[in-house]
């Protein structure tokens, strides 16, 4: 195991056993959860700040654009609720 794996789930089996009120015996299943955790969490294989899955998403031509038309659109509906 390398060294932030092991960091990060003794932080998170710590928490975990915090969250439950400190419990006497539940160490093994807490490591066991935080593993789990950790384990789901490598197969997003998303950077923290979420930049890599930006730039896939730019790639692949499918991030969300905000488009001029809908701006018309709420500036009319506002015009329309103004005369009511």
């Amino acid at each position: 195991m390398s060294h932030n794996k092991d960091a990060w789930v003794s932080q998170r089996a710590y928490s975990l056993w915090e969250s439950e009120g400190r419990p006497d015996g539940r160490g093994e299943s807490h490591w066991a959860q935080a593993l789990r955790e950790f384990e789901q969490l490598e197969l997003t294989k998303a950077s923290p700040d979420g930049n890599d899955l930006i730039e896939k998403l730019k790639a692949a031509g499918r991030l969300m654009r905000v488009y001029d038309e809908t701006v018309p659109a709420v500036e009319n509906d506002r015009q329309i609720k103004a005369v009511r």
